[in-house]
């Protein structure tokens, strides 16, 4: 069995006001030396095989076709 996690965040230059929501409140917190924040979602699949290449091409086309919006998300993933 292998395990799949998926890092899906927001392409850099598409506005992330969730993250700008999040950082304004961690001023208002007063926590300093914040200079951005960017909000995204992981994703965590455990997946019936052993074959590492097999689950990396399945998840990739699982990215592709719907765990993200490639036109303005990329995403990262890490086979365990």
């Amino acid at each position: 069995m292998i395990k799949a996690i998926v890092n899906v965040s927001l392409k850099a230059g598409v506005l992330d006001s969730q993250g700008k929501a999040v950082h304004h409140a961690l001023d208002s917190l007063h926590f300093e030396g914040v200079s951005d924040v960017r909000v995204g979602k992981q994703i965590i699949l455990k997946l019936d095989t052993d074959n590492k290449d097999t689950a990396m091409a399945d998840v990739t086309k699982m990215c592709e076709e719907l765990l993200a919006n490639t036109v303005i998300e990329d995403y990262e993933i890490e086979l365990v």
